[in-house]
C-alpha cells in the first residue's frame, strides 16, 4: 500500500467518526487562512502542517528544568567497542544473570536545563482546543512516531476530533540535548521532564494558551514514562493512554536480543556519528521488524522509512527501564490500553492469550481507576503507528477521550 493510498483510507475513516471533517491537503505550506499555532515558548520555531495537513504545527526546542534523586548508579563503565556491547546484552539476559544482580549500586542525583525537541499542532480550522494530549515516543523512535507518514498520523487523526496534540523528542533523541547517556538519560529523569511539559502545557507556556485539560499519551518506553507519572504526579495530567504496553515480561529478552543493539556512531554515522559509545540503534531493518512489525499488517515502504530515521537510545535508558513502574495506587482517572495483538516486548507475540493483556494491566496497576478501556489491534506488532491497523487505533483512542475526559 503506498502512502497516497493509506492516506486516503485514514481520511475516509477519519470523516465518518468526525463531526466536522477537516480539508485534506498532505504535505507542503500551511494552506492559505490557516492560522497556525502562536511561536511563543519555541527556540528556532518553524511552521507546518502535520504529515495529512489536517493539523498545523509550530515546532522548535523548549527549556525545561527538571531534577531527580532516583537515577539509577551503575557499577558499569561504557563499552569501548562493538563487541564489548554485544557481550554486555549476552550477559545481562543470561539466566542466572550475576551482571544483572551486581549491575546497580544505588541512586544518584541527575539535573539540569535541557532543550527537549516538541511540536505543538491544532486542528486546521483555526480551533485552538482547551485539551491537549502530551505524546512520549517510545525507543527506536522520536517525536515524529506520532506523526510518521500520511495515513500514519495520530497527530492528522486527533485533529479530526478537534484535540490538540504535543510531542515531543525525549532527552538524548532527535534535537533534545544528548546529556551522558549512562547517568543522566535514564527514566527517572525522563518522567520529571514529561511531568514539566504538563505542567507547562496547563500554564500556558508555549503558544500563548493555557490548556486546561491534559491527556498523557505513550508508547512503549513512552508508556512506562506515562505510567509512571500517573503513580508519582497523578495531578500532572487527566487521562492515560498506553500503547504497546503491559506488566507481561516474558517478551522482553528475546525482544532486546533481536533489537541487535549497535554502537549508533558506527551503524549510522553520518546523523550520530559525534554521539559516544553509550548511545545506541537496532542492527538493522531485519532487527527492526522483528521488534517492531508483524507480517502482513504492514507497509514494507513504511519499514524501509522506520530503519532509515531510527533513534537513538541509551545505555542508562535500557539498564533503568524497569525502575520507575509501580502501581498508581491513587489513580481513579481514565485510563486506557492499546496494543498490537501480536506485540513481542510486551505479550511475547499474543496480547489476547491466556489473557487479555491490556485488560490485565487495570487490576495490577490501577485499582482505582474507575474507566478504564482496551483495545487489541490485529495483525500488529509493537510498532502500532506503523500498522494498517494504526488509524483505527487512533479512532478508538480519540473515541475514548471523548467519552471519558471531562
Amino acid at each position: 500500500m503506498r502512502f497516497y493510498t493509506a492516506f486516503a483510507l485514514a481520511a475516509g475513516a477519519a470523516a465518518q467518526h468526525s463531526k466536522s471533517p477537516l480539508p485534506s491537503s498532505p504535505g507542503g505550506a500551511v494552506p492559505a487562512g490557516v492560522r497556525p499555532p502562536s511561536t511563543s515558548g519555541f527556540d528556532n520555531a518553524t511552521i507546518q502542517p502535520a504529515r495529512g495537513g489536517l493539523a498545523v504545527c509550530v515546532s522548535g526546542t523548549v527549556s525545561v528544568k527538571a531534577s531527580t534523586s532516583q537515577n539509577l548508579k551503575f557499577n558499569f563503565e561504557l563499552p569501548k567497542n562493538q563487541s564489548q556491547v554485544t557481550n554486555v546484552f549476552l550477559r545481562l539476559f543470561s539466566n542466572p544473570s550475576p551482571f544483572a544482580q551486581e549491575l546497580v549500586s544505588g541512586t544518584q542525583s541527575a539535573s539540569g536545563t535541557y532543550e527537549i525537541g516538541a511540536t505543538l499542532c491544532t486542528p486546521a480550522n483555526n480551533t485552538t482546543p482547551d485539551q491537549v494530549q502530551l505524546l512520549t515516543h517510545g525507543i527506536g523512535f522520536d517525536r515524529y512516531y506520532w506523526d510518521f507518514a500520511p495515513g500514519y498520523s495520530y497527530v492528522d487523526v486527533a485533529a479530526q476530533y478537534g484535540h490538540a496534540t504535543f510531542l515531543y523528542d525525549r532527552l538524548g533523541v532527535g534535537k533534545s540535548t544528548k546529556a551522558d547517556p549512562l547517568n543522566v538519560v535514564q527514566a527517572a529523569i525522563e518522567v520529571e521532564i514529561a511531568k514539566v511539559l504538563a505542567q507547562k502545557l496547563r500554564a500556558g507556556a508555549f503558544s500563548n494558551h493555557a490548556f486546561s485539560t491534559v491527556v498523557g499519551a505513550g508508547h512503549s518506553f513512552g508508556s512506562i514514562i506515562t505510567q509512571a507519572v500517573t503513580s508519582q504526579y497523578p495531578e500532572a495530567i487527566d487521562a492515560a493512554i498506553l500503547t504497546g504496553f503491559s506488566t507481561n515480561s516474558t517478551g522482553t529478552v528475546p525482544f532486546n536480543l533481536a533489537y541487535s543493539q549497535a554502537i549508533a556512531s558506527q551503524n549510522q554515522p553520518y546523523r550520530f556519528g559525534a554521539l559516544n559509545n553509550g548511545y545506541l540503534v537496532d542492527g538493522g531493518a531485519i532487527a527492526n521488524e522483528i521488534c517492531f512489525f508483524r507480517a502482513p499488517g504492514f507497509d514494507p515502504e513504511i519499514l524501509s522509512l522506520a530503519e532509515a530515521t531510527k533513534s537513538t537510545v541509551t545505555l542508562g535508558e535500557l539498564f533503568s527501564i524497569s525502575a520507575v513502574t509501580k502501581p498508581a495506587a491513587n489513580w481513579t482517572k481514565p485510563v486506557a490500553v492499546v496494543n498490537g495483538n501480536e506485540d513481542l516486548a510486551f505479550c511475547f507475540g499474543n496480547c489476547s492469550a491466556p489473557v487479555n493483556k491490556a485488560e490485565a494491566v487495570f487490576p495490577v496497576l490501577y485499582p482505582q481507576a474507575k474507566t478504564t478501556g482496551a483495545y487489541l489491534a490485529k495483525n500488529t506488532g509493537h510498532g502500532l503507528n506503523l500498522h494498517y491497523s494504526a488509524v483505527e487505533a487512533y479512532h478508538y483512542i480519540q473515541d475514548f477521550i471523548d467519552r471519558s475526559v471531562r
